[in-house]
């Protein structure tokens, strides 16, 4: 069996055939995050230990570091902010001692930098996962090295110099073609973990049949792990989360070992919860004067004023389950617990031991 190993200084995660599904969390990203870019670039990290400590409540048991912040304020006083090669080197350490601090979950460094990658590689504890190596030349050239350096595993995504095939045949050449000038460093197939690239279903028809064809000729021919951007599938489509749900158990029924995701469900902002209350009330549904947000928007199926797990995570354990990954299904069980009787029987197991240690004391 193919086992990928990512550590933190503490813990480790294992990506493998025979494992559990790697949920590898992606929302320490300010790509596309207006606010959390402003805030990074006032040197203000507590998003980023919110998003670390959610996602792993959430379920991850990876978490994805990406640097690929743009600071627009600062390039007005100095042009080097302008240039990611700048920018990325010095946020990367940063954003990785600031997650260290608050959860001993595994990395996954990520950016296009490749000094960002190395600084990244310095600052981290354990074994992170390197995301990326592509089969462009250069990038090749740049990267394994690193990967070789620091012994740790690497995403192989699967475009080269030519861009991203829609042919299927053509991105598994690229994924054989890293896989070989990986073994020429010294590299082991099981340090590689491949992304297939997923295609988004409302531009391409095929892109799901493609994507479980293509993990499991990898699995298959070159024993790899596998990787995604879970999320590529349903983009620009409605129900998206509907998508997700049912492609993620699919896909690791295919062989997919693991995902780059969001485990979250976000919690219900209070504009929502004011615009919920106003419908209730023009309905003439009477509420209890002292009921509070929380209970209003469980009550009206809203969701959650904190943030839990997402509905992918609820796919992500059945499938877990079904595939014989979760023996007994203790962790489905345990998932689907309500919080308050989680909470009370692990006090109420924390009391029996501390009173059994009194006990024999006194004995």
């Amino acid at each position: 069996m193919t086992r990928t190993v990512v550590a933190s200084a503490t813990k480790e995660t294992i990506i493998g055939f025979d494992q559990p599904f790697c949920v590898i969390g992606e929302r320490i990203n300010p790509t596309g995050r207006k606010v959390l870019n402003e805030e990074l670039e006032r040197d203000d990290f507590s998003r980023v230990e919110a998003d670390a400590i959610a996602q792993v409540a959430a379920g991850a048991t990876v978490l994805d570091i990406n640097s690929g912040a743009v600071f627009s304020g600062k390039m007005a006083e100095d042009p080097r902010y302008a240039d990611n090669n700048f920018v990325e080197p010095m946020l990367m350490p940063k954003l990785i001692e600031v997650v260290q601090n608050v959860t001993d979950c595994p990395l996954c460094i990520d950016s296009s930098v490749p000094g960002a990658l190395e600084n990244g590689l310095k600052a981290a504890k354990g074994r992170p996962l390197l995301n990326s190596v592509t089969g462009e030349e250069e990038r090749l050239e740049l990267v394994l090295p690193l990967v070789k350096k620091y012994d740790v595993p690497v995403v192989a995504i699967s475009n080269d110099d030519t861009g991203i095939s829609e042919d299927p045949d053509v991105r598994f050449a690229v994924a054989k073609k890293i896989v070989e000038r990986a073994a020429d460093y010294g590299i082991p197939a099981h340090d590689i973990v491949v992304d297939p690239l997923v295609m988004p279903i409302g531009a391409m028809a095929t892109a799901g049949h493609q994507v479980f064809t293509l993990v499991r000729r990898l699995r298959e021919e070159l024993g790899v792990n596998t990787t995604c951007g879970a999320s590529n599938i349903s983009f620009g489509l409605p129900n998206r989360h509907g998508i997700n749900n049912a492609f993620l158990p699919m896909a690791f029924a295919a062989g997919m070992t693991s995902a780059i995701m969001n485990p979250v469900a976000l919690p219900v902002g209070p504009t929502k919860i004011a615009e919920k209350r106003a419908e209730v009330e023009a309905a003439g549904i009477v509420l209890p004067p002292d009921m509070d947000d929380e209970t209003f928007v469980r009550l009206f199926g809203l969701g959650s004023t904190k943030p839990r797990p997402g509905k992918e995570m609820e796919a992500i354990r059945a499938a877990n389950f079904l595939l014989n990954h979760d023996d007994g299904g203790g962790n489905w069980i345990k998932f689907n617990k309500p919080a308050s009787a989680s909470a009370a029987n692990t006090n109420a197991r924390a009391g029996g031991r501390r009173g059994g240690r009194a006990a024999r004391a006194r004995g």
